[in-house]
């Protein structure tokens, strides 16, 4: 369990322009996003249309003055927002959808496996299939865990309490509440996110 508050590490943050980069010598250089229409894996990718998002809720470069280990990840459920940590006090932010299964878990995990493009298995559906018969939907851009998926699992047991973050269709749903998945990212910064990371990297979900 964390013991670091969650108004110590809001106290922390801070929201900078967005810039794709921050000026200081000392600050991380990072390249904007693209969030066009992409090729990826066979599938093709829509592009976002960042005009019906808000500025805040794209991918940005933003003060992070709380001490996480460099490339670790930190999840902050009631914002919405994953900080990927950088050098020099600051953090890659991304807007999430936190989903009901993903509600009330709060601690340290890491990352111990990444898929791109996974298929989703579904609960069972009774009326359609056997009792008990799960169903898998194939992988592709309308799939609900999108792109990529990054699996965790407890620091403190190791066990996989099925907590994934993973990217999405419904690039609006960014930023808020969501009735379905885990950790949800817009899919051009769910690949952004998994070309970053990887196995063994620590997630700090508060």
């Amino acid at each position: 369990m964390i013991d670091l508050s969650r108004r110590a590490v809001l106290g922390g943050l801070a929201l900078l322009p967005v810039s794709g980069c921050v000026s200081s010598n000392a600050d991380p250089v990072v390249e904007p996003l693209d969030y066009g229409m992409r090729l990826d894996g066979g599938f093709t990718i829509p592009a976002v249309q960042t005009e019906d998002i808000a500025a805040g809720q794209l991918r940005q470069v933003v003060p992070f003055m709380i001490d996480y280990p460099r490339d670790s990840i930190v999840i902050i459920a009631d914002e919405h927002a994953l900080y990927l940590v950088l050098r020099g006090g600051f953090a890659l932010r991304y807007s999430i959808a936190v989903g009901r299964a993903a509600l009330g878990w709060h601690g340290n995990a890491e990352i111990y496996r990444g898929q791109p493009w996974p298929d989703a298995t579904a609960a069972p559906l009774p009326t359609l299939v056997d009792e008990g018969t799960a169903v898998t939907e194939p992988a592709g851009p309308s799939a609900p865990l999108g792109a990529r998926a990054l699996y965790l699992r407890s620091r403190g047991t190791g066990a996989d309490e099925g907590l994934s973050i993973h990217g999405t269709p419904l690039a609006a749903t960014a930023g808020r509440g969501d009735a379905a998945g885990y950790y949800r990212m817009i899919n051009q910064e769910i690949i952004d996110l998994y070309e970053r990371v990887g196995e063994g990297t620590l997630v700090t979900i508060l």
